[in-house]
Parts: C-alpha cells; structure tokens; sequence
C-alpha cells in the first residue's frame, strides 16, 4: 500500500478547497471587533437558533434550553445568558402569558450571519473550477 499524506488528498479536493476558504473566512468574521467573541457551545446554540428562526418560528427559552442534545439545559441557559449579554439575542415576554419568554436575534446577529453567508459567496467565486483548456 502506498503512503498517501492527508494534505494532499485535500488539497487535490475542488470542495474540499471550497470548504476551507469559507472555514478560513468565517474565522476572520469571528475575528472581527464587530462581533463578539463566541464560544463553541455559544456558537452551535445561536446556529440552532438561527434553524428555528429561518422557518420563521418562535422560539421560547425553554425550547431553546433543549434544542441541543449534547448541552444540558443548565449550560444552555447559561449560554443564553452570556449570548444576551453579548448582544447577540434578546427575550421578549408573550403578550398573554409573562412567564412566557422568546428567544429573537439581534441586528447585531442578523449581521454575523449575513457576513457568514458572504462567506460561502467568497470562498465559491475563489474556488471555481479552472477552465477547460483548448
């Protein structure tokens, strides 16, 4: 059996070259001083929340506690706390029941995605396939 070395089977990768300029562009939008900085847990809440969200679907804290099966609800309302505080969500009590509280994004997070998703426009106009050659 031949030795092959992990960089270059995906470095001969058109998607896997893609996936790769869209990671290392999102790193630079975390980095950026607009946005917070987010932690991993933080940072799998908020896209799950953004699911939710792109259906166009309320989300109420307690749903949003149990969205993710590898986070207790005790740290995911932890995480809430700090992604409220961070400016990235923001709670809105029901108009009917005040116990009740939904989980909305923030201009602020609309933002972080909206950059995000330029993202994948980059890293897919940076990774188009070459030209046939003539």
């Amino acid at each position: 059996m031949g030795k092959t070395s992990g960089a270059s089977v995906v470095a001969n990768s058109l998607y896997a070259d893609f996936y790769l300029r869209f990671l290392n562009l999102a790193r630079a939008v975390r980095e950026l001083p607009d946005f917070p900085a987010l932690d991993p847990v933080e940072e799998r809440l908020l896209n799950q929340f953004a699911e939710v969200w792109h259906q166009d679907r309320a989300l109420t804290v307690l749903q949003a506690m149990g969205l993710s099966r590898d986070v207790s609800s005790t740290t995911a309302h932890r995480r809430l706390k700090s992604l409220r505080s961070k400016g990235m969500i923001v709670l809105v009590s029901d108009e009917v029941d005040n116990r009740v509280k939904y989980v909305r994004p923030t201009v602020l997070t609309q933002d972080y995605f909206s950059r995000l998703g330029r993202c994948l426009d980059e890293a897919r106009s940076d990774s188009a396939p070459p030209a046939p050659v003539a």
